[in-house]
């Protein structure tokens, strides 16, 4: 029996905790619909006198607009009305979640090929469709740049003139600068050290959800609601309201249903001229956009990495200088916050004395970029862990060997200024390796790889909950967290019903709705079972107090005996009540309920240089063997082991799923995927065609995943986050394979057969 600080005792089964539903295989709630095709997604969704909006899109790079005639498009029947950006308030209302820098509309230019141009309003999608095709839109063409080179160039066009904000150069096309750093890395780089300098390339990549981007806007109550599988409902609020100059508290967005969004669904893309265009006609507005015009709504960023490392003999770091480049779009979007955050662990999971990390994000007349699974650490990882790879080949050292040897202990520094390392992390390294084999002989043609990859959560964020145990025993949790695919829904559920030990099945969830539900800041970053699962369980215990002072209340003689609550029983003054029966006594039948409140805040830190510690560190160990078909070029995966620390599973199943998820998509980026634009600017891979993502006959032969849980964790009953950690690690893992097979170094992605067989040529010659 152990006492709490919440005046109330809590009995734990055992010297670890055991428990009744946390750590079970428990079905995620929205599986069958699912399955059946019964979910209710936005697309699906109508409403009485509804508008069909239509996007037309620029055939340009960057242009000048002209003229836009939309005089024979407003004659189509069924059509409402055709509006462009000179129909709006002046100047154009623009919108970002950093900086409000992007027109609803074009406005008076283009900046990237498939740029909204025009907006047909139509009572059928048929009728708007139509309309498209008969606005005439006259361009003056000018110069763009799509390249990193180019975009940096003195001469460059310069893609966001007007733009300010963060960090920016004016009269560039720098959007952001950041500088990290510790040590005194000039010191040590000296001719007594073996320095290693190599620069590691990343491509473009899209999202590719299922569920296309869709929206439906209307007005309500005086203001505006917003249906939208959007992960961040209350950062969609807030853009929504500064955009259109509105009160946050007339601005209702309304989490739906999310067929895959992978970050891409994070933050607003056409939500705020959507809300626009609900106010301007006062009726229902609803825009879809097809699966190719997806590809000119998000992207991840591309990047260029310098990575200038500096060892000993032994093959310890002795300082690592890093220069980060991100090619970011058009317009901010959240690449700023994308590049900073990630570039600040550009020394990865190892200790480094002395560090310099210079990090540019560079805007381009391409497809605005944001937030992807992983959050700019792919990238990052994708160099660190290459280079890694390289440093063991030139110094003869193992690959597992030389990341041993840099590796911190738990509870040593990782970065000045920031947490602690939370975990046991050679367990996990060494996990990794003895699955896949490590150190084992090797059929001849089958090549192995290791990598660690590193990502730190949304620090400083805040997550809220509210937590009603109704007259009956049932309970209904209220968050802001979004179900997105992840199973949030199964594990708040999990969480609350541990917490409170009451059944699953009597536990309800409400999410995602900014007018029902308390504030979160994002579904993102790995962040809600340890974030909001905190404020989960702070509302549980919010209650578990209240229950005891009404048992005092109820039942106290003159003394205050112990009240002991276990598996939703409560035991106080030689009685033994049910929920349900403390709540008739106290309320009367069927008369109340116990509301608890609960709050999770990460600490902010003044000066601090991403705004708080992180959370907990989330990391991934991967080990990949392949083999490569030297004829065509084409690597086959034949294994591939992911092991992440989680502190603790909530539910085994979903994590993973998580994890098989993550990898897959690492795969793509790793073999495949990757957005390519011709010399004039335009996109020339836009569609399920021309732009391949992994089937099932990529996936690898056999994959594992395996998990560290040693209940170190910041989150609940010691859980740390997952989701992310699957997809950072795969690129390194598996090209490290490949030249375990080939001796051959790939320092740009993707490894696919075309690329493989010219360097298998290249080095023949």
């Amino acid at each position: 029996m152990k006492s709490s600080s919440q005046g109330y005792v809590e009995r734990n089964r055992g010297e670890i905790m055991e428990f009744d539903v946390v750590g079970k295989d428990i079905k995620r709630t929205d599986a069958l619909k699912k399955v059946t095709g019964t979910l209710d997604y936005v697309i699906d969704q109508k409403m009485l006198g509804m508008l069909y909006g239509k996007l037309l899109r620029s055939e340009h790079a960057h242009a000048k607009i002209v003229n836009v005639d939309a005089s024979a498009a407003k004659k189509i029947p069924g059509v409402y009305d055709v509006i462009t950006s000179t129909d709006m308030p002046q100047p154009v209302p623009r919108f970002g979640p950093i900086k409000q820098d992007q027109p609803l509309l074009a406005d008076r230019v283009v900046n990237y090929h498939g740029e909204p141009v025009a907006v047909v309003l139509a009572d059928s999608e048929e009728a708007a469709q139509k309309a498209l095709k008969k606005i005439k839109v006259e361009y003056e063409k000018l110069s763009s740049v799509t390249k990193l080179d180019d975009a940096l160039r003195a001469d460059a066009p310069i893609v966001n003139p007007d733009s300010i904000g963060m960090h920016e150069e004016l009269g560039s096309n720098i959007c952001g600068n950041w500088r990290f750093g510790w040590g005194d890395v000039e010191a040590k780089n000296s001719p007594a050290s073996f320095t290693l300098k190599n620069v590691y390339e990343f491509p473009m990549i899209h999202h590719f959800p299922i569920e296309p981007f869709s929206c439906i806007c209307y007005p309500e109550n005086g203001g505006v609601a917003v249906r939208s599988p959007i992960q961040h409902p209350f950062i969609l609020r807030r853009v929504v309201a500064k955009a259109l100059h509105m009160e946050l508290s007339q601005v209702r967005v309304i989490g739906n249903a999310i067929g895959g969004g992978f970050g891409g669904k994070g933050y607003p893309k056409i939500e705020p001229l959507t809300a626009y265009l609900a106010l301007h006609t006062g009726k229902p507005v609803k825009i879809v956009l097809s699966l190719e015009e997806g590809f000119f709504s998000a992207r991840r960023s591309s990047s260029r990495v310098t990575m200038n490392t500096g060892f000993d003999l032994e093959g310890k770091i002795q300082f690592q200088d890093v220069k980060v480049e991100f090619l970011v779009g058009a317009y901010a979007d959240t690449a700023p916050r994308v590049a900073s955050k990630s570039s600040y662990l550009g020394c990865g999971p190892y200790v480094t004395p002395n560090a310099r990390i210079d990090c540019r994000a560079v805007y381009s007349h391409t497809v605005p970029s944001t937030a992807f699974r992983g959050f700019g650490m792919p990238q990052i990882v994708w160099a660190v862990e290459s280079q890694m790879n390289e440093a063991s080949k030139v110094l003869g050292i193992d690959p597992l060997e030389i990341r041993l040897r840099n590796l911190p202990k738990k509870g040593e520094i990782l970065v000045p200024g920031d947490r602690p390392v939370d975990g046991d992390w050679e367990q996990g390294l060494r996990k990794a390796a003895e699955t896949i084999g490590w150190g084992t002989e090797k059929p001849d043609g089958i090549g192995r790889g290791i990598a660690i990859g590193i990502k730190n959560p949304i620090p400083a964020s805040l997550s809220k909950s509210i937590v009603k145990l109704h007259a009956d025993g049932s309970v209904t949790v209220s968050v802001g967290t979004s179900e997105m695919g992840q199973g949030a829904r199964t594990t708040m559920g999990q969480i609350a019903a541990e917490a409170l030990g009451v059944p699953m099945e009597r536990v309800s969830l409400i999410m995602a709705d900014t007018g029902a539900v308390p504030f979160d800041t994002a579904t993102a970053g790995s962040r809600s079972t340890v974030a909001m699962g905190n404020a989960v369980v702070s509302a549980c215990h919010d209650i578990k107090e209240q229950l005891t002072e009404m048992a005092h209340e109820l039942f106290a003689d003159g003394s205050q005996e112990e009240v002991v609550i276990s598996r939703g029983t409560i035991e106080a003054y030689g009685k033994s009540l049910s929920y349900a029966d403390i709540l008739a006594e106290y309320f009367g039948p069927n008369m109340g309920e116990v509301v608890g409140n609960g709050t999770y805040k990460g600490s902010k830190i003044e000066g601090h240089p991403v705004g708080g510690m992180a959370d907990f560190w989330e990391i991934v160990f991967t080990a990949a063997e392949v083999s490569v078909d030297t004829e065509s070029g084409k690597v086959y995966t034949n294994k591939l082991v992911n092991v992440s620390d989680v502190g603790c599973i909530i539910n085994p199943l979903q994590a993973e799923a998580q994890e098989e998820g993550a990898a897959i998509m690492g795969m793509g980026h790793t073999f495949m995927e990757q957005m390519v634009y011709d010399d004039s600017g335009r996109l020339v891979n836009g569609g399920a065609l021309d732009y391949r993502v992994p089937t099932i006959m990529d996936i690898p032969a056999e994959f594992i995943s395996k998990f560290i849980e040693n209940r170190d964790g910041a989150g609940p009953f010691g859980a740390k986050g997952i989701g992310e950690s699957g997809i950072i690690a795969i690129a390194p893992a598996v090209a490290a394979a490949v030249n375990d097979i080939l001796g051959i170094r790939f320092r740009q992605l993707p490894l696919s057969a075309e690329n493989v067989w010219k360097e298998l040529h290249r080095e023949s010659k």
